[in-house]
């Protein structure tokens, strides 16, 4: 019966860190997750604001009507 309980512990013991482990690796995943999205973001308005300059300066180029 102690071995028994001791063991149960053991594996509880082993649960509870493996939980805080998740737990952590989960917080680690949402920051980067948030640091990833808010990177995409800004370089999504990079590239539009350079596609509005080129279209710009396309529109200049003579003889480059449509």
């Amino acid at each position: 019966m102690e071995s028994e309980l001791k063991s149960l512990e053991e594996k509880i013991n082993q649960f509870v860190r493996l939980c805080q482990q998740l737990r952590s690796e989960n917080i680690h995943l949402r920051q980067q997750l948030a640091s990833t999205v808010s990177e995409n973001k800004h370089l999504t308005e990079k590239i539009s604001a350079a596609t509005g300059r080129l279209e710009t300066l396309l529109a200049q180029i003579p003889g480059s009507e449509e």
